[in-house]
């Protein structure tokens, strides 16, 4: 997920920004060339380094990492297979330590592939850190679990594109709140630039009513077992509109709606969340 929270791991005493993108860790290169050198100016010394071996400009990727004046900037990373690369070209005593360092880093990952929950373990720490509250995020963590459950149940049905999930999920995206996920955003006023999660900025009813939508879209489908893209369609407004159905019941016995503008960036959603809980 692109919109997981910026990381510091220490290797010796030296901060090593990470960020979570596309299912694995990336490394900032700066601060990789500076826990190895020990350079001053890691930066001077990646900018000579990489018009000396201008190939490792197409192991990097340029993502949004926290700098010391607190602001995001476009900065060069390298996952872990990358990150070997790079310690190749950069001579060093303390190359082989930081090997190990990124195996045991490597080792974490392998470890959540095996033991999923270990994954929702290190989700909740970086939800918790953002400052949403224990209830909101046992909602979130269940709405990707049956959000991972309805992809299945699609490419077990023989569709395998990003496309179509979008397609179908902008269906059930109207039929419960009468928006797709695009006009949402636009509804609660979060900028496309801040590649910001929609299910991110929804409140803890906003979120039921999404799960509750996608869970009867996966059981409709299993039923039913829909091959052409017009069948899917229909049962995904069909699961959307048990939900939106739903969601119009709650609404009439609330006195007010359900869809909210709130958005976690402008901290309405946060403050919503702040409420006392129950336990």
């Amino acid at each position: 997920m692109d919109n997981q929270q910026n990381k510091l791991v220490l290797f010796q005493s030296k901060n090593i920004r990470r960020i979570w993108h596309n299912e694995e860790w990336f490394f900032s290169v700066v601060d990789i060339i500076e826990a190895l050198t020990e350079s001053p100016s890691p930066r001077q010394y990646w900018a000579v380094l990489k018009q000396r071996e201008s190939q490792l400009l197409t192991i990097c990727l340029q993502l949004k990492l926290e700098s010391v004046d607190g602001k995001k900037y476009a900065t060069d990373c390298v996952n872990t297979k990358s990150a070997l690369r790079l310690i190749q070209s950069i001579p060093s005593k303390k190359a082989e330590p930081f090997k190990m360092w990124l195996a045991e880093v490597g080792k974490e990952r392998l470890d959540e592939i095996e033991n999923p929950e270990l994954t929702q373990e290190r989700m909740k720490v970086i939800y918790e850190q953002k400052g949403y509250s224990r209830d909101w995020i046992d909602k979130r963590l269940r709405g990707i679990a049956i959000r991972q459950n309805l992809t299945d149940e699609w490419r077990d049905r023989g569709l395998t594109h990003e496309e179509d999930y979008a397609i179908l999920t902008s269906e059930i995206s109207k039929a419960t709140f009468g928006m797709t996920p695009g006009e949402y955003k636009k509804y609660k006023e979060i900028p496309d630039k801040s590649k910001a999660n929609l299910r991110d900025n929804m409140t803890d009813l906003e979120l039921i009513f999404t799960m509750l939508g996608e869970k009867m879209t996966t059981e409709i489908s299993n039923k039913e077992k829909p091959k052409a893209m017009t069948e899917h369609k229909k049962v995904a407004r069909r699961g959307g509109s048990v939900a939106g159905n739903a969601r119009k019941q709650a609404e009439k016995e609330l006195g007010r709606s359900v869809i909210s503008k709130g958005n976690y960036l402008h901290g309405d959603i946060k403050k919503q969340l702040k409420r006392p809980e129950h336990n």
